[in-house]
This record gives structure tokens, C-alpha cells and sequence, in this order.
């Protein structure tokens, strides 16, 4: 378990380049109803972080759950075309909910939807990475999700990443980003499960990924997402090898990332120890 380094918690306050991942349980409600307070709290809170002069992308996870409740379905379907076919309305919606709230703040937003190989084709993944920064450079804030509706993950399909965590990892990685802050429906990175145990303790900083921890994670994701603790450590471990850093943390009050940003005690901060 790290100690506190209260070093390495200030100097996130010098980070530029902030992205923010959302996962579902963080813009739904349990019962499948989107959480309108809190889209609204996160378009408040990333409109001032642009504000302040930081350039902002947001990963959101949602797009299934949404057009669930759009559709009207208890429950995922099986079949990848009726899967594909709920992303594609649930994206739509969810894209529409973001331009709502963030307009509300004076920001623009920008779409950007993405699949694996545009990442692994060098020209590909160079595109991605001029597209980033024009946006940027233009004040606005990128929103990327995965492309389910071309992405499959039939026979471990080379186009998908699985899940958004991983998928934000790999855009704070091209796009050279100080700072990923994971928001999940958890306080952080435990040794044991805090729901079934209260004696379960918080890691406040770690520095490396290690089989050890990889034991702790086990589990697996909400009903209405696909990443768990085990994906957000593999998340944590794409960032520190690449030099950055991460803080897990609960997606609960979006303005918790202000906190963060200014060298709060909030969640568990990954970086590498030599940083």
C-alpha cells in the first residue's frame, strides 16, 4: 500500500492536457435512467476546467445503457447486430444529452468515436492524433466512446478495446496527456471489497501494477457497463508505462475532480515513482 506522497498529488495542479472517463454507473441511475444532475454537474465542471485555460477531452461509456432506456429494454440484448443496433440509438441520445448541458456553459463539444485499429495503423492512428489536437486547439472538448456499431468482439474481434477503460488509457497515451482521472462507482483502488468488507482498506498511491494487486481486483463490472476493477488496473498500468498519471476515484459529485486537480486526498493516485 503507498504512502501518502503529497509531492506527487501537488503536482497535478500543474497538469494541461486532463482527460476524464465516465463510466455508465456514473450518468445512470441503477433502474437504467439517465442522471441527468450529474451529466449536468460533469458539463459544468469540464466547461470551467477549459475555462481555466486546461485542454479537457472526456471518455464516456453509456451509449448501451442509454439506448436501453430509450428503447425501453430491461436488458441487453444477445445477439452483436441488436447490440450494435441499442449503441448506435443510445449514442445518438447520449451525444444530444451532452450538447444540451454542455451548451448551457458556453462550451462546444466535438464527437469522436473510435475503433482499435485506428490506434495499431500508424496513418490511422496519426489522423486520430491531428484530429485531437485541432479540437483542442480550437477550445473544444473532444467526447470519445468506442464505435459499437462496427465494433465486435466475436472471436476476440482486433477492431474492439474491450471496454472504455482501457480505450481512455490508450487516448491519453496518443494524445500525451498529463492527467487521466478515472470516475467510477468506487472511492478508489482497495485491498479487498469495501461493499462486502468495511475494514477495507484504500490505496492512496500506487506505483506499479503487480500480480499482487491484479489478486485484490478480481470482480466484474455494473449491469449496465462491461469494465471492472481488473480493467481499470490494466487502464493504470497502459498509463504508468507510458509515463502518466491516473487517479481512480468516485464518479458520485463530478465536482470532486476540482479536488483532484488541486491536490486533493481523493481516490487512489497511480504514478510512476520515479515522477
Amino acid at each position: 500500500m503507498g504512502v501518502m506522497n503529497k509531492t506527487a498529488r501537488q503536482t497535478l495542479a500543474s497538469c494541461k492536457r486532463v482527460i476524464i472517463k465516465v463510466g455508465t454507473s456514473t450518468i445512470m441511475y441503477p433502474n437504467g435512467t439517465v442522471n441527468l444532475q450529474r451529466l449536468d454537474k460533469l458539463a459544468f465542471v469540464l466547461s470551467d476546467l477549459r475555462n481555466q485555460g486546461k485542454e479537457v477531452i472526456l471518455v464516456s461509456s453509456g451509449a448501451v445503457g442509454v439506448g436501453l432506456h430509450r428503447l425501453k429494454l430491461r436488458q441487453s440484448p444477445r445477439s452483436i447486430p441488436e447490440q450494435q443496433a441499442v449503441a448506435s440509438v443510445g449514442q445518438s441520445e447520449l451525444m444530444s444529452l451532452y450538447s444540451t448541458f454542455f451548451f448551457n456553459y458556453g462550451q462546444i463539444i466535438g464527437q469522436v468515436l473510435m475503433t482499435r485499429d485506428i490506434v495499431v495503423f500508424p496513418e490511422s492512428r496519426l489522423n486520430a492524433i491531428n484530429t485531437f489536437e485541432q479540437l483542442l486547439k480550437q477550445k473544444v472538448i473532444p467526447i470519445v466512446n468506442e464505435n459499437d456499431t462496427v465494433a465486435v468482439d466475436e472471436l476476440d474481434h482486433a477492431t474492439k478495446f474491450g471496454d472504455n477503460d482501457k480505450l481512455s488509457a490508450i487516448v491519453a497515451e496518443i494524445t500525451q496527456a498529463d492527467l487521466l482521472i478515472m470516475l467510477s462507482d468506487i472511492d478508489g483502488f482497495y485491498d479487498c471489497n469495501p461493499n462486502e468488507d468495511n475494514q477495507a482498506n484504500l490505496f492512496h498511491e500506487i506505483n506499479c501494477i503487480t500480480p499482487e494487486l491484479f489478486s485484490l481486483a478480481g470482480g466484474v463490472g455494473s449491469k449496465f457497463g462491461t469494465g471492472g476493477m481488473v480493467s481499470k488496473l490494466k487502464a493504470a498500468d497502459h498509463v504508468l508505462k507510458h509515463s502518466g498519471k491516473m487517479v481512480l476515484a468516485n464518479g458520485a459529485n463530478p465536482t470532486d475532480i476540482f479536488k483532484i486537480i488541486a491536490g486533493g486526498e481523493i481516490g487512489t493516485l497511480f504514478v510512476p515513482e520515479h515522477d
